[in-house]
């Protein structure tokens, strides 16, 4: 029992940090971009966060555990933004290559991630010494009254961090903006029909840059809370951010740019994601099959979404495509 609840809490907070990536993705591919740079963008949202943070706590004898949560929020918000605007720049005034641009900006930011987390290391006195301890205590708070011990059913629903909470409400936020409101119509329109947007009097480029950064910020929060939460307020120069990022892209997929799908889907990915733990008898080769489970996951559903062609399960009409308002 504590294996199944400790695989499950792994996968909720797994999940937690796709889920935000998948997220900010959706918005921006509703808008008609399709933003490869998610792994990118997660790197420049955990990285200045967690500077944020540790310029503060390092320069304050009594750091304020909430002063220095806002600080990597804000922080963090700010920078995925800006990668959000550099990649809107490029792609809608410039009319770059979507794809290509994307890539760039995913080695961008974990050049740029990884070059700064260096020198907090150096600053702090050597790898594996930068420390946040305020705000990541902050960040990862859970209440005990409601968690229990470790080995209680009732840790693998509650025992999490506030921002596992805020991803949930932000999935159905999304749902209700994408579905209920005029604004999110349009925005959904810029994608499916620019054309016919713009002349029903839609700002066009104002909503897909609007869309891609506050896109890019949310998804920027997915790395902000695996460098918070899952390594503890620390920086950790592995990989694992850019791997999380792929699966986020990937999750947009097979939850069929459906916002709650992403929900379930993420913490499915999370399952699969940390099933070779938990998988008895495995040698080095049958670990790395594992480690390929959510990626074949997408596999199939992008193949039974193809055959079925269904109108609600296909991406946005005009997906990676550039708006020429001349041709219109």
């Amino acid at each position: 029992m504590d294996a199944i609840i400790s695989w499950f809490h792994g996968a909720v907070v797994y999940g937690t940090i796709i889920m935000f990536g998948a997220l900010g993705e959706i918005l921006t591919e509703k808008s008609g971009n399709l933003n490869l740079g998610v792994p990118g963008i997660m790197y420049l949202g955990g990285i200045s966060g967690l500077t944020a943070s540790f310029l503060y706590e390092y320069g304050t004898e009594e750091p304020n555990a909430f002063v220095s949560v806002i600080l990597a929020i804000v922080a963090c918000l700010a920078a995925s933004a800006l990668g959000g605007l550099i990649y809107s720049f490029l792609t809608i005034t410039l009319r770059t290559n979507q794809n290509v641009t994307g890539l760039t900006l995913t080695i961008f930011g974990g050049g740029i991630a990884n070059f700064i987390g260096g020198m907090l290391q150096r600053m702090s006195g050597g790898v594996g010494q930068v420390s946040v301890s305020a705000a990541s205590g902050a960040f990862r708070y859970y209440s005990t009254a409601l968690a229990g011990s470790k080995s209680d059913l009732t840790y693998a629903f509650f025992g999490y961090g506030w921002l596992a909470y805020v991803a949930i409400i932000a999935a159905v936020i999304m749902f209700l903006f994408l579905n209920k409101t005029r604004t999110g119509l349009n925005l959904r329109a810029t994608g499916e029909n620019p054309a016919t947007a713009d002349a029903d009097g839609i700002n066009v480029t104002a909503y897909k840059y609007i869309g891609t950064c506050v896109g890019a910020a949310i998804s920027g929060l997915g790395g902000l809370y695996y460098v918070m939460d899952y390594i503890k307020g620390t920086w950790a120069n592995d990989g694992t951010i850019e791997a999380l990022g792929w699966l986020a892209v990937a999750l947009v997929i097979f939850a069929t740019w459906r916002p709650l799908n992403t929900i379930w889907g993420a913490y499915l990915f999370g399952l699969l994601s940390w099933a070779f733990l938990y998988a008895s008898n495995l040698n080095r080769y049958s670990i790395e099959l594992f480690k390929m489970l959510p990626y074949l996951a997408t596999l199939f559903v992008l193949i039974i979404v193809s055959l079925r062609r269904k109108k609600e399960d296909q991406p946005p009409m005009h997906l990676g495509l550039p708006y020429f308002r001349e041709e219109r």
